[in-house]
């Protein structure tokens, strides 16, 4: 199995790492302590066509595929996750459901905007009281003639409430299965309807340059028409776009794990202590060795998934294997990035500090790792 890159995949690579470079350092730091959405690094990534690397051409896609995504976050989070997740939940969130499960009408209508970065689009899943239990959906949505009336709140989600929302998709109970369960469909919900609600923004320890809100829906209605996919197919759809999420996540963790290598470097070849750089301390080299080691598994590990799943074969395993691995590691290299620099790693001015806040959250979104763990679980046949 060959895991090096080809030459189209490199230049992608090295498109987007200049890129994070020379656009999204220089100013991240400001919208980050200021807890603003960074509109003009956005605009430019827009254009540089990374909202539609995974996605045809004939709807404005770049013609490339999920693997190209992953190259280009795991760059952007070597610099900053708050940019990196942006582009992460518009592509896998916000469009790939309706690239995947919808009418040849909704993608004419939404997905033009979203692959060119004009609009973004949310994926309202998780509510304030049901996270990990998405079973346990509370949102209703009843059929009343020719629109569905939808009522409920979703919870931490990503670019639903920015200047350039365009829609959110909505999980919801929309009836009863034989069994006595819930019927979950999936639902469009335009920016801007009446009854749907976007709460003020949350106050968030990590990825504060990025766009999270609760949502709350009050006799919401939208056509019937905006229903996405199959009724009752709802559960199945999320399953299908997490499995796939997970592997981008996993290949933001790295790039954030990565990060911390970068930056510990640097700061260990300019950092003097007792007379000489602390890089030349053996101490300092093998945490270095010790994050290098695990950064780089873990994007064996995501690469692995990547590939099967661009196969057509199995992949659920290797994605929640790549997740739970690539999150791990990122909050241990975070962790010993922070160490390596000492005081100064405990400074906002200091990306290290940064990439501290911005790891723990990759052990939650997308699923826990105590998900990750049942999934590989009951893959095994536990």
């Amino acid at each position: 199995m060959d895991f090096r890159l080809s030459e189209e995949q490199e230049a992608l690579r090295e498109s987007v790492r200049d890129f994070a470079r020379e656009v999204v350092a220089p100013a991240i730091a400001e919208h980050y302590e200021q807890h603003t959405f960074p509109y003009e690094i956005i605009r430019q990534m827009g254009k540089m066509g990374l909202f539609g690397l995974p996605f045809p051409e004939e709807h404005g896609g770049m013609g490339g595929d999920y693997f190209a995504l992953c190259l280009a976050l795991e760059e952007l989070a070597r610099v900053d996750s708050s940019v990196a997740i942006t582009l992460e939940a518009a592509v896998s969130l916000g469009a790939m459901p309706i690239h995947r499960f919808g009418t040849d009408e909704q993608k004419a209508r939404w997905l033009p905007k979203l692959l060119s970065g004009e609009a973004l689009a949310g994926f309202g899943l998780t509510e304030p009281g049901t996270g990990s239990d998405a079973g346990g959906t509370q949102t209703r949505a009843v059929l009343d003639g020719d629109e569905w009336v939808i009522n409920g709140s979703k919870a931490f989600i990503t670019n639903s409430g920015t200047d350039i929302t365009a829609l959110v998709t909505v999980t919801a109970a929309t009836g009863v299965r034989p069994d006595g369960s819930k019927e979950l469909s999936t639902i469009i919900v335009p920016s801007g309807t009446p009854g749907f609600a976007v709460a003020p923004g949350y106050s968030k320890v990590g990825w504060t340059a990025s766009d999270t809100h609760e949502l709350t829906f009050d006799d919401c209605r939208v056509p019937a028409s905006n229903l996405l996919g199959e009724r009752g197919r709802g559960f199945a759809q999320f399953l299908r776009i997490l499995d796939e999420g997970r592997i981008a996540i996993a290949a933001l963790a790295v790039g954030l794990a990565q990060g911390c290598v970068d930056e510990s470097l640097r700061y260990a070849k300019e950092r003097e202590a007792f007379g000489q750089p602390i890089g030349n301390y053996q101490a300092i080299q093998f945490k270095i060795a010790d994050m290098e080691m695990k950064a780089h598994t873990a994007r064996l590990a995501y690469y692995d998934a990547a590939a099967r799943m661009l196969a057509g074969e199995p992949f659920k395993r290797q994605a929640a294997i790549a997740k739970l691995h690539a999150s791990t590691i990122a909050v241990d290299n975070a962790r010993e990035a922070t160490q390596i620099h000492g005081g100064y790693g405990f400074m906002n001015e200091y990306p290290v500090a940064r990439f501290w806040r911005d790891s723990k959250i990759l052990e939650i979104g997308e699923g826990t790792s105590e998900v990750q763990r049942m999934v590989i679980a009951r893959d095994l046949g536990m």
